[in-house]
């Protein structure tokens, strides 16, 4: 066979490219470096987006908004290097069937994981555990739908309503973690019940110094929680 500069002509040794290719491809090459800096920047930057569910402990009864568990909790996260924003989802007086019905409207498309802290005042108006259940599955349910995973932050019944309620009451945080694969906060008043101090004076609604108290405890498995998601784009 015939050399290939024999075949196919003589070929260039090097390709000449006029001055205004040339910078034409710069420009090209830079714009796309930028573009790859600025989208990788904002890929570690973009905040995780987090919706706390709840009834007044997550609302912030009686308290200014910034000592509201959402707002402190996102502190002690940033506090940490965790870019995370928790909007606040609580409504005082809130049943786990007034959550469900709200729940569209409460957590909005984008939304990137769930704390879920419903059940006390099903609990405080002796409502049948298996109501609370139901209600609190259809949440995990429509959530889990959506592609949003939880947290689920448990309760417990007082004591006054007695052991088979409390039996029955108590299960339904354990029951439906196990149902659907959540991570589980146990008790969500854990370090602050009974608590004169960290308690308002019903005893229900813990102060200021209660709600930092309840987000440092809950902050590991919160990390745990947030380690498990993947932003949305």
């Amino acid at each position: 066979m015939r050399p290939a500069a024999t075949r196919y002509g003589r070929l260039p040794s090097r390709i000449q490219l006029s001055p205004r290719i040339w910078a034409a491809m710069l420009l090209v090459f830079a714009s796309l470096g930028s573009f790859l800096m600025n989208s990788a920047t904002h890929a570690q930057t973009k905040p995780l987006k987090l919706v706390a569910l709840g009834d007044s402990l997550t609302a912030g009864y009686n308290l200014p908004g910034s000592a509201a568990f959402p707002t402190v909790l996102e502190k002690l996260l940033r506090d940490k290097g965790i870019s995370v924003e928790v909007a606040n989802a609580g409504v005082s007086g809130d049943t786990s069937q007034g959550g469900l019905e709200r729940l569209d409207w409460s957590v909005p498309d984008g939304t990137d994981g769930v704390i879920l802290e419903l059940g006390a005042n099903d609990a405080l108006r002796g409502v049948d555990p298996a109501l609370t259940e139901t209600s609190l599955d259809a949440i995990v349910t429509r959530l889990k739908a959506r592609g949003i995973p939880v947290l689920l932050a448990g309760m417990y019944a007082p004591r006054s309503n007695g052991p088979d309620y409390v039996a029955r009451f108590d299960a339904i945080y354990r029951k439906l973690a196990e149902k659907h694969g959540l991570i589980l906060y146990p008790f969500f008043l854990d370090g602050i019940a009974g608590d004169r101090v960290l308690n308002q004076p019903d005893m229900l609604h813990p102060t200021a110094e209660g709600v930092r108290v309840i987000a440092q405890r809950i902050l590991p498995t919160v990390e745990r929680f947030l380690a498990s998601l993947r932003p949305r784009s």
